[in-house]
């Protein structure tokens, strides 16, 4: 009976771990869409971006951060 609840405990630690990673994934995108329309880039240009980070997490909010002030 001990085993199904340490399984049960790992499990919701992963569950809550890769939600919050999804929703840190969304809420960066987000912000890397708004900015781009913010500073004046066309439309298309944020769409891309938005794509880009909700792809490729962590290398397209890392390009993004190193072209925006292009």
């Amino acid at each position: 009976m001990e085993i199904i609840g340490a399984f049960s405990a790992v499990f919701l630690v992963f569950l809550f771990f890769t939600v919050g990673v999804f929703l840190l994934n969304i809420l960066t995108s987000v912000w890397a869409y708004r900015d781009a329309v913010r500073k004046g880039n066309s439309k298309e240009y944020a769409l891309l971006v938005l794509i880009g980070t909700l792809f490729f997490p962590v290398i397209g909010l890392l390009v993004y951060l190193l072209i925006r002030n292009a």
